[in-house]
């Protein structure tokens, strides 16, 4: 008996990441805490590594390894490269906020990059088996980083919310891959394709299981009606996380949905496009009006998450090549935004403070214009309006949309997105006409501020100049479906 051995190259950024993971979980025993800094500097040049070989590995062809249960394409390429990129601002965003807190611990560099590998994994999956590893890996990273503050009980909370809602949801996830593999005798996405296009096994199994499979991916994407775990996990994890929470994993659930939805059960178009058209709806209304009511800044920004994640599925309802990289886009340019925005919060927070209420902002102007110049940028990005990057991610799902004739669903779009930009307004309100409440100076560490400036002029000049990044997100779009 022969076993073949699987080519490993197109793995091999996952490799590395987990082998520094590894490392780093072994060197960080030895570390005190004056040197805790070693496994942070690690932990980048992990992230730098990863890049490099993805980037000198990567190819125009679409690649398959593993059995065919993993797959190396330009949409993979591309979205591990914004991962690592949008781990290492976030990474360099927290730093000072995790040592005030004693949180800057070996614990929370290695969860971190475990959480990373299950999104490289989630990206690159052509495998019902892998996909759902990939998902796991992430969770199970997820539930300990929001629990890492023991000694606070919001935090705790927020993590047994979290743990049992996400057990509920891959639970849900896994009944619904079982029963399409039930009828269709395949977990290869490939495989499970070709079955339904060739009206192999029970249509009635088929659709049960896509109920329950879209519901799953609702819960990871935070999409109504499965959002419950949002408001409260984004309020209740320490910020640094929440930041973490908001980003990059939104990468990861993109190309989750690509993988499953768009080439595993394309011939089940006409069918999950309804699902996610009332999904995109009702998130779209919930997030919007919710979030008007919220003082909380952080509760406020997941009530904007679902409704973003609404817009986002925009893309993918208009069941086209154009659609898929409007939504791609999206996502990237939510993931900048967000960035920005918790970076802000993050900058605000200092010892035994935490710059979680909208009235934290108060006066920002007065003490520094220029972080209440970016903090006005992303918030107008955020709110769509031009010339940012969030009203050219906007205007291209919604394009799409009306492209492909769901003409009610793109009106209602544009009324939530006015709705949505009273509550980002009012945070431009309060920098900008009230006086500040609190007179501490802001310290921000060099890299930090050059940073945040270099954020809040990204989403800027990718506004004014957007088609780069768009030409980009199409291009590896129609390469990977080919």
């Amino acid at each position: 008996m022969t076993i073949a051995v699987p080519n490993l190259m197109p793995a091999l950024p996952e490799i590395f990441v987990l082998t520094m993971a590894s490392l780093i979980l072994v060197v960080d025993l030895f570390l005190s805490g004056k040197n805790r800094f070693i496994s942070y500097v690690l932990t980048q040049l992990t992230l730098l590594g990863a890049a490099w070989i993805t980037v000198s590995t990567g190819s125009l062809e679409v690649t398959h390894t593993f059995s065919g249960m993993f797959v190396d394409d330009v949409m993979a390429d591309v979205l591990k490269m914004m991962t690592y990129i949008t781990v290492s601002v976030m990474l360099v965003y927290s730093r000072g906020y995790l040592q005030l807190r004693n949180l800057f611990q070996g614990e929370f560099f290695v969860l971190l990059l475990f959480a990373m590998l299950g999104m490289m994994v989630m990206i690159s999956a052509s495998h019902f088996l892998t996909l759902y590893l990939g998902l796991e890996l992430l969770s199970l990273a997820l539930y300990a980083m929001v629990a890492l503050q023991r000694d606070s009980s919001p935090a705790t909370e927020a993590a047994m919310k979290y743990f049992i809602l996400g057990a509920l949801a891959s639970g849900l996830l896994l009944y619904g891959m079982s029963m399409i593999y039930g009828a269709t005798g395949s977990l290869d996405l490939g495989n499970i394709a070709a079955a339904i296009q060739q009206g192999t096994g029970s249509r009635t199994v088929l659709i049960f299981g896509l109920v329950f499979i879209v519901a799953g991916l609702a819960f990871k994407l935070g999409a109504v009606p499965f959002h419950m775990w949002v408001p409260d996990v984004y309020q209740g994890s320490p910020t640094a996380v929440t930041l973490f929470i908001g980003s990059a994993p939104k990468i990861a659930a993109f190309a989750f949905i690509m993988r499953l939805l768009v080439e595993g059960l394309p011939g089940m178009m006409h069918d999950w496009q309804g699902m996610l058209i009332v999904m995109a709806v009702l998130s779209m209304a919930i997030g919007n009006i919710t979030a008007i009511a919220q003082t909380n800044i952080k509760r406020m920004l997941a009530y904007s998450t679902i409704s973003h994640m609404g817009f986002l599925l925009l893309g993918f309802i208009s069941g086209s090549l154009n659609g898929y990289s409007a939504s791609m886009f999206y996502v990237l340019a939510y993931v900048l935004m967000n960035l920005g925005s918790f970076g802000m919060i993050l900058l605000l927070s200092r010892q035994g403070f935490e710059a979680e209420n909208i009235d934290d902002f108060k006066g920002l102007n007065q003490r520094k214009p220029w972080y209440a110049f970016l903090m006005l940028l992303v918030m107008f990005s955020m709110a769509g309006v031009p010339p940012t990057v969030g009203f050219y991610a906007k205007l291209s799902v919604l394009q799409a949309a009306l492209q492909a004739g769901f003409l009610w669903v793109v009106v209602f779009a544009v009324l939530m997105s006015v709705i949505g930009a009273y509550y980002y307004l009012r945070i431009v309100k309060v920098m900008y006409f009230d006086a500040p409440q609190d007179q501490t100076p802001i310290a921000a560490q060099p890299d930090i501020s050059m940073l945040l400036s270099v954020n809040g002029m990204a989403v800027l000049a990718l506004g004014i100049l957007p088609q780069p990044l768009m030409a980009l997100c199409a291009y590896s779009i129609q390469h990977s479906l080919l």
